[in-house]
């Protein structure tokens, strides 16, 4: 196997030799320290013979790092022009698999074979919320997550009961998560206005109610979050158009308090609310 290490000025002068432009529209900010994607694989826990799918490895030096470590890495690049350069950069590495597709619509199943996985990943911020929603809701979802997110992001998905959100909602539902490392703004190409986070998730083994009552749970959420300035009970009858005082009633029948915010809510409230709603 080819030297795979970089040094982080090395990525530098390879992405300024390449002409390669970020794109806003796709959220592309590029890692340039090596030291930062050490640490993104050693939190992963990436050990030799793993499956990893990489969203958006933009010029590779996550990539090279996880290869480095003895994953197998399918690669996910919807940018034209990054997929053509990654290709000729690692071209002859048989744990490499380039897939160009874009990852908001991603059929983890269709491209693992069916075999276990993890996702380590630096997301492109603009569409990281839709993504992560993504594969924690498909067929087959990773045994874990190791991303890289905007910080605002990450502490939103990383939230308690006080300061719930969707996200928030979604990842607790389907993971256990933690921030793992902050990143600095100064480690890419160009430099973001804001800091980044790497959020490390790993995918619960069972699920609390039904599938429909999780369904209902987030429609039910999303009634509410519109309305989040609002008690639960005037909520949730302005969404459902049903009558405040039969909505108190049910709330209090699964001993939730109606007049509580809907972001103080956790998973195992929003669930029995489902449940009961209906």
């Amino acid at each position: 196997m080819k030297n795979l290490q970089r040094t982080s000025e090395e990525w530098k002068r390879l992405l300024t030799k390449s002409g390669v432009k970020p794109t806003k529209s796709m959220g592309q900010n590029f890692l340039t320290e090596t030291r930062v994607v050490e640490e993104i694989v050693e939190a992963a826990g990436v050990v030799p013979g793993d499956l990893v799918i990489e969203i958006g490895p933009g010029m590779g030096i996550l990539t090279r790092q996880l290869l480095t470590a003895g994953a197998e890495v399918i690669g996910v690049e919807l940018d034209r022009e990054l997929a053509v350069l990654l290709r000729k950069d690692l071209a002859g590495i048989d744990t490499f698999t380039l897939v160009e597709q874009d990852a908001r619509y991603l059929d983890p199943a269709a491209i693992t074979g069916g075999r276990d996985y993890q996702v380590v990943a630096n997301l492109p911020y603009s569409v990281a919320s839709v993504i992560l929603r993504n594969l924690m809701e498909s067929s087959q979802p990773p045994t874990s997550m190791t991303v890289m997110v905007q910080k605002e992001v990450a502490e939103r998905m990383t939230a308690d009961p006080g300061d719930m959100s969707l996200l928030s909602l979604a990842t607790d539902l389907y993971t256990e998560a933690e921030i793992v490392l902050i990143v600095p703004k100064e480690v890419f190409l160009p430099p973001p206005k804001i800091e980044s986070a790497v959020v490390r998730l790993v995918t619960r083994p069972g699920l609390p109610g039904s599938h429909e009552s999780r369904e209902r749970m987030f429609a039910l959420a999303t009634m509410a979050f519109q309305r989040k300035r609002k008690t639960l009970g005037n909520g949730l009858s302005m969404g459902l158009g049903i009558p405040k005082a039969d909505i108190d009633m049910i709330l209090h029948g699964v001993d939730i308090d109606a007049t509580r915010r809907p972001q103080t809510l956790g998973v195992a409230e929003w669930i029995r609310i489902a449940e009961a709603l209906p």
